[in-house]
């Protein structure tokens, strides 16, 4: 009651989870009695409270394999709205069977297919469970497949569930086990893995080796009684979904599967023991080896072409210098052209203005314009465009000057006036400023553009 009205008063999810577990603790070995209880909190809207009243189930009927129990678990299982809700209820399937052990894969069967991924986690703790250090074949043909189940935490639960099943095992009594040491290894190893299912492996590996591989995990006393510290440390262990300190609380399910003999005088005197059975039934498992480093092999580094010139290049030089007396080097002298070279570039550029010459001639006799200039070599380019200039422009007058007299009108479109020719640069692309000295048509007006180039 007092629970109760601290859930009634209290505001905050983490406290309220606190109460809900106490609360499930409080119901442990009540059996009946704790049915008002679970009543209340089942028909309670808060999902934590009816978390709570799963657990209770499982607490009130742990170890009897109650009928009525297991169908309002199952009932709930795959009907209430929530997830957290329905992952409780599968797991204390698990508290009701332990005693009963061989009953639980067949009941959780169908659970581990469900497409709820919270419901596969709980169908996995609840074999982890119940079936807690048996090796059995039918819960680790469960649990093998839910290793590759797409959800990481479904896959964490299925790790730590066959770690739970295969504590205190060895590869005679069950030929499965080197498969699973080596899928949690490779699990702890990949680094493409996800964290959460790395954590699950980590503590499978843990689980394996408890107590140096001389503890098993169990709910019974050795005189078949229901332990009460593991019932309650593997409860408290389920809420590591919820903070995972919490895994701590599995030491209280460990029990010890070694035998000590002490004399009066509590002194291990030398025994000796007789067995008819293969010392690979009670073979102890080997211990983890850390990995060995594998040596890497030097491969050889390709050398380009161009590398190994160099190199022989500065090793010949090493090698020289190394060698050799030293002598004063003597200065380099800068080569000048000779004078023939200069000669030579001097013939070759008269050459070119010499072949402009009969260019020269050619328009100015076109032209009708004078060409006795001192050096005509130096001024050949200039004077052929000269002379060029000048023919165009006579074309063009006597052109101009012969559609004016057919037009019979100085207003015509393409009339010569003044002595001028208008726009010729865009027909010829010729500058009109080149044009413009010429006043009088004919012969001696092209002299003009000689002077002016």
């Amino acid at each position: 009651q007092w629970y109760q009205r601290r859930v009634a008063i209290t505001a905050g999810e983490k406290i309220l989870r606190g109460l809900a577990l106490g609360i499930a603790l409080v119901c442990y070995g009540h059996l009946e009695a704790a049915d008002p209880t679970i009543d209340s909190l089942a028909a309670d809207k808060d999902p934590v409270l009816r978390m709570s009243a799963m657990y209770s189930v499982g607490m009130a009927y742990a170890g009897t394999g109650n009928n009525r129990a297991i169908r309002r678990l199952l009932h709930v299982a795959v009907s209430d709205v929530n997830d957290d809700v329905r992952r409780a209820a599968v797991i204390s399937l698990g508290f009701i069977l332990f005693n009963s052990a061989e009953q639980c894969p067949n009941v959780v069967s169908l659970l581990a297919e469900s497409y709820n991924s919270h419901v596969r986690y709980g169908a996995a703790l609840a074999l982890g469970i119940c079936c807690a250090g048996t090796g059995m074949k039918e819960a680790l043909t469960i649990l093998e497949p839910m290793i590759n189940d797409p959800v990481n935490y479904v896959r964490q639960g299925a790790l730590l569930a066959s770690a739970m099943v295969l504590v205190q095992q060895n590869d005679h009594l069950c030929p499965k086990l080197k498969h699973f040491k080596e899928l949690f290894s490779k699990t702890m190893s990949d680094k493409h893995e996800d964290v959460m299912v790395k954590f699950g492996a980590i503590l499978a590996q843990g689980i394996l080796r408890a107590g140096g591989s001389n503890c098993t995990i169990s709910m019974r006393t050795h005189y078949g009684h229901t332990n009460v510290p593991a019932v309650v440390g593997l409860l408290v262990f389920t809420h590591t979904w919820f903070w995972f300190p919490l895994a701590h609380f599995l030491c209280l399910s460990f029990q010890p599967t070694f035998l000590i003999g002490l004399n009066k005088d509590l002194n291990m005197p030398n025994m000796q023991f007789k067995s008819s059975a293969r010392p690979s039934t009670y073979a102890i498992v080997p211990v983890l080896e850390p990995p060995k480093e594998k040596e890497k092999e030097k491969v050889s580094t390709a050398i380009l072409s161009t590398t190994a010139k160099k190199q022989a290049k500065t090793k010949g030089t090493a090698n020289v210098s190394g060698s050799a007396m030293e002598v004063d080097t003597p200065a380099k002298v800068e080569k000048k052209p000779s004078s023939s070279k200069i000669d030579e570039k001097k013939e070759k550029s008269t050459d070119c203005d010499s072949a402009l010459i009969p260019l020269l001639g050619f328009f100015s006799t076109l032209a009708g314009v004078s060409t006795s200039i001192a050096d005509p070599e130096t001024l050949a380019v200039p004077l052929v465009l000269a002379c060029f200039l000048a023919v165009v422009e006579r074309m063009a007058v006597e052109t101009f000057s012969f559609s004016f007299s057919f037009g019979g009108s100085r207003t015509g479109t393409m009339a010569y006036v003044d002595g001028r020719a208008l726009d010729l640069n865009c027909m010829f692309g010729i500058f009109k400023s080149l044009l413009s000295p010429i006043r009088n048509p004919g012969r001696n007006g092209h002299s003009a553009l000689i002077p002016l180039l």
